[in-house]
Order: structure tokens, then C-alpha cells, then sequence
């Protein structure tokens, strides 16, 4: 068995005294390991770091069994680390991917949107709207999408103020009616793709609570990880 890919370094942990194991976000597999031997060589720990685009080879007996991956960099994302709210943003998106995603179900678009992210990270100092369309993408590719088009009670596509935390519909104010407190707030321009959103801290409230709700098998109990809290506080912590 045998595939070749680019894949996203997501997490490394040491296997054996040399070895690496290497969980991988691809287009055609999906979140997929490996081991990488000699992955905890000086010169393989700077490929190895979460963010990284790499060139993948993976090699395995049969398909069920972990196999082994041969790496080489095509793109370090080193500079995330020196900056300390894409050094969150990026453990965020590596945390929830992990999470998130059953190991080996390919996700195209979500390998792509992510990459796309990670660059703006880089670069643009709007990135953190963008980080919110990434999880509203991310529930949209796990299954839990967001409908936002129209009013779930009238139809309407205008004044839609709140989201049911039931089902995740837009609602208009009108018809929210003495409801209102108990839905969600739909801040001003997540309604429309691609729009800036007016609330940063009321769209991640939504996104938050519908990944907690939708992933709530797999976190038995648990909460989102630790890494999407810490950056949800940097991205809505007063500046100045």
C-alpha cells in the first residue's frame, strides 16, 4: 500500500528512541499517521513542526496498519511562531483538526481552507475574520452546517438578528419575538459569506457552541480544546 500527497504537519509525539509518529492533514486521506523514522533527529525535528507543508510518502503492508511516512518540507511556517496570536491561532486549528476529524476521510476543501488560513496568518492583520469562516467551514465539512440565508420562522433574508442554538437557523428579529433572550446573536455581516463580521466575540460564541454541541460524542464530557479558549481570549481581549 502506497499513496503520495502534500500533507499539513498537525501533531508529533516520540515513538521508540529515534522514531516519530506524524499525524497529517491531506486533501485525498484525510488526518492520516505515519511514522516518520528518525523523526527526532535535529534535522527532522525543524521539519517536524505543527503548520509545515510537506511532501508525503506513505508506505504500509496493508491499509489498515499505521505505516510509515517519508517527509520533505515544501513550506515552514516558522514565522507563526513569533508572533503570539498566530502561535494561538495555529494550535487552535491543530487542536480542533485533531479533534475534529475522523482519521482517514478525505476532506478537500477543508485541507485547502486551512492552508489558505495559515497563510493569512503570515501575513494579513485581518486574519482572525478569517479564522471564523474556517470554523464555520469546519462545521459545514463535519456535518454540522449553519443556516444563515433566511429566517427559520418567516423566510425572510433581511434583519436577521439571532441563530436558534437548536438548529442552528438564522432568525429574524421580528420573529424572535419574546424568544429572543434565549437564542443566539447573529452579529452584523456573518449572515454573508466573505463579509467582515461586526462581533468577532458573538461569532466564535456561535461557532463555539455548535462544534461543542455537534463533537459532544467525542468529547464525552469534555470542553473544546484548551488551545481555541486561549486564542478566543487574545482575539477578544480589549487592545490597547
Amino acid at each position: 500500500m502506497e499513496w503520495r500527497a502534500e500533507g499539513l504537519v498537525l501533531a508529533v509525539r516520540p515513538h521508540g528512541e529515534h522514531a516519530a509518529i506524524v499525524e497529517l492533514l491531506t486533501a485525498a486521506h484525510g488526518r492520516h499517521a505515519g511514522v516518520v523514522r528518525g523523526g527526532q533527529s535535529r534535522r527532522m525535528t525543524a521539519v517536524l513542526q505543527p503548520g509545515t507543508r510537506v511532501d508525503a510518502v506513505w508506505r504500509a503492508r496493508l491499509g489498515e496498519h499505521l505505516g510509515a511516512l517519508t517527509l520533505e518540507p515544501l513550506q515552514s511556517r516558522a514565522g507563526l511562531l513569533a508572533d503570539r496570536r498566530a502561535l494561538a491561532g495555529l494550535n487552535a486549528v491543530c487542536g480542533l483538526l485533531l479533534l475534529a476529524l475522523p482519521e482517514r476521510a478525505p476532506h478537500p476543501g477543508l485541507h485547502a481552507a486551512t492552508n489558505l488560513l495559515l497563510d493569512a496568518m503570515l501575513a494579513l492583520p485581518d486574519w482572525p475574520q478569517l479564522y471564523l469562516r474556517w470554523e464555520i467551514g469546519l462545521l459545514e465539512a463535519l456535518g454540522f452546517a449553519l443556516d444563515l440565508s433566511c429566517c427559520a420562522v418567516t423566510g425572510q433574508t433581511s434583519d436577521l438578528a439571532f441563530v436558534s442554538p437548536k438548529t442552528g437557523r438564522a432568525v429574524s428579529r421580528a420573529a424572535a419575538g419574546p424568544w429572543a433572550d434565549r437564542l443566539l446573536i447573529l452579529p452584523p455581516g456573518m449572515a454573508e459569506a466573505g463579509a467582515p463580521v461586526g462581533d468577532l466575540a458573538a461569532g466564535l460564541a456561535i461557532t463555539g457552541h455548535f462544534l461543542q454541541r455537534g463533537l459532544a460524542p467525542v468529547l464525552a464530557g469534555r470542553l473544546l480544546p484548551d488551545s481555541r479558549a486561549r486564542l478566543v481570549d487574545l482575539l477578544i481581549a480589549p487592545t490597547g
